[in-house]
């Protein structure tokens, strides 16, 4: 399997970067759920320790993803069965887990940032962990996160679409099955 994409297929820096990243982001949803709903300061501490280094490594990697793009790889080409209206969506939903990813990353930071929790949660200070509604991130930090939410499913709804509907093997330059 080649390191760069070609014109059919997707390679393999990209899909490992594209995979590792889904099952992060599955991982970050399901812990800042679970943070928000833990009962118990110790389990909150955990889980959200947990979720703060899953979600400094999404924004990182995405960073790499989007340095790999622009200075390294080119995606495949749109198929020719793809109108053109999918295909600008298919890159505007690409575009936009980006962005939203960013401003995750940045909120999340910033909501750690002003409540003075990093101390709490990477053991430099004791202590409750603050009310996080106090602080002005956290806010658009929860937004985000339901975009991303709303962004994750109809990605996948479009790639089974692909995959069932339209048989037309898309999953298959991610690397399920054949392209």
């Amino acid at each position: 399997m080649a390191l760069k994409s070609d014109a059919i297929r997707y390679g393999s820096v990209a899909r490992t970067m594209h995979w590792v990243t889904a099952v992060a982001i599955l991982a970050m949803v399901g812990s800042g759920l679970a943070a928000e709903s833990a009962s118990g300061e110790a389990g909150a501490v955990n889980i959200l320790r947990f979720h703060v280094v899953t979600g400094v490594a999404v924004l990182a990697l995405t960073v790499l993803r989007i340095l790999w793009w622009v200075l390294a790889d080119t995606r495949p080409a749109d198929t020719a069965a793809t109108p053109r209206w999918q295909a600008l969506a298919a890159h505007g939903v690409h575009y936009a887990f980006y962005l939203i990813i960013l401003l995750l990353g940045g909120s999340g930071i910033g909501t750690i940032v002003l409540s003075g929790a990093g101390s709490v949660l990477f053991g430099a200070g004791e202590g409750a962990l603050p009310d996080f509604e106090n602080f002005a991130p956290r806010g658009p930090h929860g937004l985000f996160a339901w975009l991303l939410i709303g962004l994750v499913a109809l990605h996948v709804a479009a790639a089974f679409y692909h995959q069932f509907a339209l048989r037309d093997r898309l999953l298959g330059r991610m690397g399920l099955g054949r392209a």
